[in-house]
């Protein structure tokens, strides 16, 4: 006899809350294997092909393509334990809501079309036939969760048991165990001094997203002159908008790897106070120190590898710059490796790769990894832990044929350098005009963790060893 069981979006790591579905990889009525992926999705870090630790045969799928899930909420059913026609069918009611079997051959027909393997979320041991259960969702959730897609054939009646809401406490606050799973959205109150018994969640069984504590915070901080106007206007909100707003333009969401840039980016402005300087320097000699290294044969060695060279020699005689800020604590913790980030342009947006255990690696070591990173990128094939843990950021954008600009720091580190493009111009060559070429370096600092001089010895360092690779030669 078959059972349906619900798949539910897991956790992908990382403090990851929700995930947009790219693709279906499965629809209803196909068979799947245990682990086999049935969903493409695309969380504010890459791209995932999500497995169903079920086999069976699929009932229903819950959202379309395009449609932003939060973790938690159901993914698809799947019917398992059927076998031949019999379980291609969606089961009957009865066989839905029966109860749960004792130990005996139901449960092993169960277990045996489980995955042993460790999903985020998931364990490894047998699920338990369970009532199906109807939830109550928010107004949030209902936005966010398409309906399914059921089976050409009758679809199972849901049980009338319902998931009890989380209790609610006057002023809109819980009353009880705060429902908040992630520890990035506990910072974010935390550090903002909101209490999270305030918040409403809007997640699956009342869960607390991060959205819910952005809008907590968005009016809070709204003056009260401006909150009262909102509440009297508040019950038109549903009528038709103006002819006039529907053609103001295109709406583009800001969700995935944009919407993951745009918080972080709007992060970095709110709460790090930045400083930029920057210095042209005459990269002549660091362009024919290259040459001279990729004629002796072997592999080439890459600008980008040499930069980074010097870069994490620079912190080694300046750590402050790697470092971040415990806001809470308001401690600046120093960090004791070096793992360099890299900007680079996809064509699903900027995203930026993290070379782990930058300051132990040769020059060939940093070639080879910016290039299988770069490639990583630019296939949507990064891993999360491809894109976090960096503590330094080497911006060059250059590549795009400009001189000079003031980089955004890469919250929460503290630091980044920005490189324009390398090209020939006048210069004051041993007291003579010469065309020389010319690079220009910029360095934008949180102030927190060092002054002016330190980010100035930091970025004169830097072009030292651009000008003069032979200075590297004193710290190796």
């Amino acid at each position: 006899m078959a059972q349906v069981l619900e798949f539910k979006l897991p956790d992908l790591g990382e403090g990851l809350t929700e995930a947009e579905i790219v693709r279906w990889l499965v629809s209803v009525g196909d068979v799947v294997a245990v682990d086999q992926p049935v969903v493409e999705v695309e969380t504010a870090k890459a791209m995932v092909e999500v497995p169903c630790p079920y086999g069976g045969v699929v009932t229903a799928r819950y959202g379309e393509e395009g449609t932003e899930l939060p973790v938690g909420a159901p993914l698809l059913t799947v019917a398992v334990g059927g076998t031949g026609t019999e379980g291609a069918s969606a089961p009957t009611a009865a066989q839905t809501t029966a109860p749960a079997p004792s130990a005996g051959s139901a449960d092993a027909a169960v277990s045996s079309e489980y995955s042993g393997n460790v999903l985020v979320g998931y364990g490894t041991a047998g699920p338990v036939a369970r009532r199906r259960r109807v939830r109550h969702e928010s107004p949030a959730t209902a936005r966010t969760s398409a309906p399914p897609v059921a089976a050409p054939v009758a679809a199972p009646a849901p049980a009338p048991a319902a998931v009890p809401a989380p209790s609610v406490v006057a002023g809109g606050g819980h009353d009880g165990p705060v429902p908040v799973i992630s520890p990035l959205v506990r910072k974010l109150a935390r550090d903002r001094g909101l209490d999270l018994r305030e918040v409403r969640g809007s997640g699956p069984e009342g869960l607390i997203l991060r959205a819910d504590v952005e809008l907590a915070l968005a009016v809070l901080e709204r003056p009260v002159a401006a909150q009262a106007p909102a509440r009297a206007v508040a019950p038109a909100a549903s009528a038709p908008a103006p002819a006039v707003a529907a053609s103001s333009g295109e709406r583009v969401p800001l969700r995935g790897v944009r919407g993951a840039v745009a918080d972080k980016l709007s992060r970095s402005r709110t709460e790090i106070p930045d400083a930029t300087c920057w210095v042209d320097a005459d990269a002549t000699e660091l362009m024919a120190a290259r040459t001279a290294m990729n004629a002796a044969g072997g592999p080439k060695i890459s600008l980008l590898a040499l930069l980074a060279r010097i870069c994490v020699h620079a912190l080694a005689r300046f750590p402050e710059l790697n470092s971040t800020v415990d806001t809470a604590a308001r401690e600046i913790v120093r960090l004791p490796s070096v793992h360099l980030g890299f900007a680079a342009q996809t064509p699903r947006g900027l995203v930026v790769p993290v070379v782990k255990d930058a300051g132990t690696r040769t020059a060939e070591s940093l070639t080879a990894e910016f290039a299988r990173l770069t490639e990583a990128a630019r296939e949507s094939a990064l891993t999360p832990a491809d894109l976090t843990g960096g503590t330094f950021t080497l911006n060059n954008y250059g590549v795009f044929g400009v001189d000079g600009s003031t980089p955004i720091i890469n919250h929460p580190e503290a630091a980044m350098l920005g490189v324009g493009r390398i090209i020939p111009k006048p210069w004051v060559h041993q007291g003579e005009l010469a065309v020389r070429q010319v690079v220009q370096l910029s360095f934008t600092f949180d102030h927190r963790v060092c002054d002016g001089g330190t980010a100035g010895g930091f970025l004169r360092y830097v072009a030292d060893c651009v000008e003069q690779p032979a200075v590297l030669l004193r710290t190796l």
